[in-house]
């Protein structure tokens, strides 16, 4: 889940080794949009915390990379983020470390009984199977195999979880970097990535994950 496309997946193979070399893993890289697309790279500490400055550092270490591959042959945007409160769930593991909380998943067929899409709890994740307590009643074993999108529900015990999980304080070169780990991102606007001299890089929130309605069934 963490690239879907086959550009995606090129992408992935492309800016990991830049993440991996500045202590970062990769969420999740999603190309989105039309005429003028955006190339979205989602990445965290392993501790789940990302920083504004690591996300501009991050996104100048692989523009570079990515001007040179030129995997997209138009012109695009590229935007670095943080995966935010409501994240999304892409790797066998992440599961596990929000037992509890409410996610919402969709298969990429429908299983066994016809049904694609799911919301419930968290209850366990073994072995890349998780068990879901869904709101509806009843329970689903589904395997992160399986999976097209799995989003955190955004609750008040994701709230306080997510803030008890983020240091207060991060000691890294720059001591004012600012904390963007629960649900703020940056974002950086390429021409045909070259660098404006005045870059900005915002937070704002991802805008991509769709609701999924609990009770259809595709």
């Amino acid at each position: 889940m963490r690239a879907l496309s086959e550009l995606e997946i090129r992408i992935l193979d492309m800016v990991e080794p830049v993440a991996s070399s500045l202590g970062l893993e990769i969420v999740r890289v999603r190309v989105m949009g039309g005429d003028t697309p955006t190339l979205q790279i989602m990445a965290e500490r392993p501790d789940g915390t990302m920083t504004v400055a690591a996300c501009a550092k991050f996104s100048r270490a692989i523009s570079p990379v990515l001007e040179t591959e030129d995997p997209i042959s138009t012109e695009y945007h590229l935007e670095v983020s943080s995966p935010g409160i409501d994240r999304p769930l892409t790797r066998v593991g992440d599961f596990a470390k929000w037992i509890g909380h409410e996610v919402k998943v969709e298969l990429a067929t429908p299983g066994a009984d016809g049904r694609k899409r799911f919301h419930g709890s968290i209850v366990s994740e073994a072995d890349g199977i998780v068990a879901l307590k869904l709101k509806d009643g009843g329970e689903a074993d589904l395997a992160v195999a399986d999976m097209a999108k799995a989003t955190m529900v955004l609750t008040d015990k994701l709230i306080q979880a997510a803030r008890a999980k983020t240091p207060a304080a991060v000691e890294e070169e720059d001591d004012e970097e600012e904390i963007v780990g629960l649900g703020e991102e940056t974002e950086e606007d390429f021409d045909d990535l070259e660098v404006d001299d005045d870059e900005e890089f915002e937070t704002d929130s991802d805008d991509e994950d769709e609701d999924l309605d609990a009770d259809e069934k595709e």
